[in-house]
């Protein structure tokens, strides 16, 4: 069993979280930017430098005929602000312009570009002063809803982050994340049961619930509405990851044929 695999099974090994205990102490605003990152005004050198050269790494292994030209790399999230936790990851986007793409290849380029950087993003585990790197491509055309950016090409802030103190009802907070954390548990049990088709079907039919309710969030109340801390408690409480694992392993075993389901095979073919 490979490390990924095991990391997956790993986390269905560990106690199931109890959703009447939902932990949403993490998206309580600090009041300095991650002090590992930041010195004064500017990330560490140190870290820039690092930050610089895994996006042009990556970017360079794609091995782009007449490639775009990076228009800038940014550091966006919470990392970029100051709603960050010890499970924060180090967002990172590349900015290219869309528009200069091939046009007749253009879904085709953004289709290998989403592909990529999932892959990317599975496959490594690199670290930035302990935050875990997470890679995009992004559209330069596309507006993007941060409370903070950062032009790593340009070293200073595009959009500086500001402090809010919001008065945020905690309580809805957990009481949605719970809810859609019991959809996650019953993925899960129906994996268990070994309906492994229901498990893939409902852990799809979740996934886009979440990322409907996120993106109405943003689009309404921006990075501090209930829809997107309710998707911040649910990826710090390990909960996308374990949705992203029901999926991956409903699919792998219902595609798969064991020892048991050949000889039924062989034995209805004779």
């Amino acid at each position: 069993m490979d490390s990924n695999n095991w990391n997956n099974w790993k986390i269905f090994l560990d106690e199931l979280a109890d959703p009447q205990f939902v932990d949403t102490s993490s998206l309580i605003s600090k009041k300095t930017l991650a002090p590992e990152l930041w010195e004064r005004d500017s990330l560490h050198p140190d870290v820039l430098a690092a930050a610089l050269r895994v996006a042009r790494d990556f970017f360079d292994s794609l091995n782009l005929l007449n490639s775009p030209i990076i228009i800038d790399i940014i550091l966006t999230g919470s990392l970029a602000s100051y709603n960050w936790s010890e499970m924060s990851d180090f967002d990172l986007h590349i900015l290219i312009d869309f528009n200069k793409l091939e046009q007749e290849n253009r879904e085709l380029l953004e289709d290998y570009f989403k592909e990529k950087t999932r892959s990317w993003n599975s496959l490594h585990d690199i670290l930035l002063k302990g935050y875990e790197v997470e890679l995009y491509i992004q559209d330069s055309n596309e507006s993007h809803i941060s409370n903070g950016v950062y032009s790593l090409m340009e070293n200073r802030w595009i959009k500086r982050p500001v402090n809010y103190k919001l008065d945020i009802d905690y309580k809805i907070v957990k009481e949605k994340a719970a809810k859609l954390m019991e959809e996650v548990d019953n993925a899960y049990d129906l994996y268990a049961e070994k309906d492994f088709a229901g498990a893939k079907e409902l852990s799809e039919i979740i996934m886009q619930k979440i990322k409907r309710y996120r993106k109405a969030g943003l689009e309404t109340g921006g990075i501090y509405s209930i829809e997107n801390l309710v998707f911040k408690t649910l990826r710090r409480n390990e909960y996308l990851k374990k949705l992203s694992s029901i999926k991956t392993l409903a699919y792998d075993s219902l595609m798969s044929l064991n020892e048991r389901d050949k000889k039924y095979i062989t034995y209805k073919n004779d």
